[in-house]
């Protein structure tokens, strides 16, 4: 609705502040050890095992351009999972949780970044920090994939015996 406030959490993604709303986390985690899958490479850093279900890691500063795929995460790193739970995003650090009201939105041109994925600029103790769109950061086809890899990996995991009812 027009005139409401709208919370975001801070990123650090590879020492770029970047905004993430709040309503699109569903948890924010501390980096636990990662399965490497087979399809792994790139920004696609794995699978992490929450409750019996792999979600696929995304490395977003690798899969927004700012740092190399192959530089590993830093003491810090956060995982970001995403309101859904299908998957998550890595991220240097979430360095804070801001109410930001409408007349701190400044149109962004969807031509001017990946997919579109910046949806407009906050302005933040005079600062301009991206508001990422999060249904933006992954093509269809992408996100079809990395689900395809999920639905794999959660098939190959049922198919073994589960040692907690042995």
């Amino acid at each position: 609705m027009a005139g409401e406030s709208t919370a975001y959490l801070i990123l650090d993604v590879a020492g770029t502040a970047c905004a993430l709303p709040r309503e699109a986390v569903a948890e924010v985690l501390p980096l636990p050890e990662l399965q490497v899958a087979p399809a792994s490479g790139g920004w696609l850093l794995g699978l992490v095992n929450l409750g019996g279900r792999p979600v696929p890691v995304l490395d977003l500063a690798a899969l927004l351009g700012l740092r190399d795929a192959s530089a590993g995460p830093g003491l810090y790193a956060h995982l970001i999972l995403a309101r859904d739970r299908s998957l998550a995003w890595l991220v240097d650090r979430v360095a804070d949780l801001k109410t930001v009201t409408p007349d701190a939105h400044r149109a962004a041109d969807p031509e001017a970044s990946l997919n579109g994925c910046v949806a407009s600029g906050l302005v933040i103790k005079d600062r301009l920090v991206p508001a990422l769109d999060p249904e933006r950061l992954l093509t269809h086809a992408e996100r079809a994939r990395v689900e395809g890899l999920a639905r794999a990996a959660a098939a190959r995991l049922s198919a073994l015996p589960d040692p907690a009812s042995a």
